[in-house]
């Protein structure tokens, strides 16, 4: 089965990549796998403390996750997988298509910032090329309806 693979963050732009992901899968027969990257720098601090904090992490993106899963499996029927990583995000992003032979596409949100697309897009952009599978990046601007229209 080919799994459409997403990267679960705080931007608002994570959104319409989750709900495009979902119908894209629906309506192909395929999965989506959901990666959360907890990145290294917050848990600089004593031993302990930083196992609290990743802890903490985990149980945010947990509960996250669990909205987008609801949603995905009482819209769409499809039953989400969550990975977490830890470390710099693009590189555990890179990691993880690389060491998951069943994801058939990455997809990312843009942001739709005068900042540009987002670091994800900026920098995984610059690695397409050298990536097994394709990229889809879905613009942050679409309404659902325009994300239903086109998946």
């Amino acid at each position: 089965m080919r799994k459409f693979l997403v990267v679960l963050d705080d931007s608002r732009e994570c959104l319409n990549a989750m709900r495009f992901a979902a119908m894209r899968a629906a309506r192909t027969g395929g999965g989506v796998e959901i990666l959360a990257v907890i990145p290294p720098d917050e848990f600089n601090h004593w031993i302990g403390v930083g196992d609290i904090m990743r802890q903490e992490a985990r149980e945010r993106i947990e509960a996250h996750f669990e909205v987008f899963a609801k949603w995905m499996r009482d819209k769409q029927g499809i039953d989400p997988e969550l990975v977490i990583r830890e470390g710099e995000p693009v590189p555990q992003i890179l990691a993880q298509v690389r060491e998951d032979p069943d994801v058939g596409v990455l997809v990312l949100g843009a942001g739709t910032d005068s900042g540009g697309p987002g670091p994800l897009v900026t920098e995984l952009s610059r690695s397409s090329g050298s990536l097994p599978m394709p990229i889809t990046i879905v613009p942050g601007e679409l309404t659902k309806e325009q994300l239903e229209a086109v998946s």
